[in-house]
C-alpha cells in the first residue's frame, strides 16, 4: 500500500508538472499541498468531495485539459482505486462527466 500511495503522490506531482510545462499553468497553492504521499491523498479527497470545483479544475477545464485534474486521477485511473472509496471515485467521475469529459 505504501508503494501505491507513493505512486499516487508522484502522479499528483506529475499533473502539476505537465500543466506547468504544457499550459504554462503554475498551480503554486496546489503543489504546496503535496508535501507527502498521505497529504496528496488527503488533498485529492478534499477536492473531489468539495461541492464546487477547485480553481485549478476550472482553469484546466477552460484550457480543455480535464485529463490533468485530480478528479481524472481519482475517477479514471484504476490503479489508484484502493486509495479511495466508491463515493469518492463516483464524485470525481460525475464532476468530470458533467463537464463533458470523455476518458480516453
Amino acid at each position: 500500500m505504501e508503494q501505491l500511495k507513493l505512486n499516487f503522490h508522484r502522479a499528483m506531482l506529475g499533473i502539476y508538472q505537465t500543466s506547468k510545462k504544457e499550459l504554462g499553468y503554475n498551480a503554486n497553492r496546489f503543489v504546496q499541498m503535496l508535501t507527502s504521499p498521505d497529504e496528496s491523498i488527503r488533498t485529492a479527497k478534499k477536492f473531489v468531495l468539495s461541492q464546487t470545483p477547485s480553481d485549478g479544475f476550472s482553469e484546466l477545464w477552460s484550457r480543455g485539459r480535464l485529463d490533468l485534474t485530480v478528479e481524472a486521477l481519482v475517477g479514471f485511473h484504476e490503479e489508484f482505486e484502493p486509495l479511495f472509496s466508491e463515493d469518492e471515485r463516483n464524485a470525481a467521475r460525475n464532476r468530470l462527466i458533467n463537464m463533458g469529459y470523455k476518458p480516453s
